[in-house]
């Protein structure tokens, strides 16, 4: 079935820790933990690498880590440092494809990805740094097994 990975933003990491325990990705509608998060198999090590080294060109072996903010048993919330996410909001068309060529011809578990399903994602999480940004809130993360 695999892992669900829920992006979402809040204010702080007491915030981001009140997770609902019971709650299932596809039951998460989005208010529940603001700014009408994002759903997606990416995982956010990933999503962290394809934004700093597509975008602002940084090595590899220099990105920084995520923050653990919870580890249950069911889910897990981390932090993303918001060097992921402010790079992209000021971007135009040209730096997201080119980030989305770059990132689709690094090879992954599945292989190379699509040159467009990458630039898509990278629009998705344009808007998302947006809506972040708006509100003053940090990005996390929130992991199904």
């Amino acid at each position: 079935m695999g892992v669900t990975y829920k992006y979402f933003g809040a204010p702080d990491g007491a915030t981001a820790a009140r997770v609902p325990i019971s709650m299932r990705p596809e039951e998460l509608g989005g208010d529940e933990l603001g700014m009408n998060g994002m759903f997606t198999k990416i995982k956010p090590e990933t999503m962290a690498a394809m934004v700093l080294t597509g975008i602002e060109g940084v090595p590899l072996n220099k990105v920084p880590p995520l923050e653990l903010v919870v580890l249950h048993p069911d889910y897990a919330v981390v932090k993303l440092p918001m060097t992921v996410v402010d790079p992209i909001r000021g971007i135009g068309e040209e730096a997201v494809g080119a980030a989305a060529f770059i990132w689709s011809t690094v090879p992954d578990r599945g292989g190379p990805r699509d040159a467009f399903n990458v630039y898509q994602l990278l629009h998705e999480w344009q808007d998302f740094s947006q809506r972040l940004h708006e509100a003053g809130h940090q990005p996390y993360c929130l992991v199904w097994p």
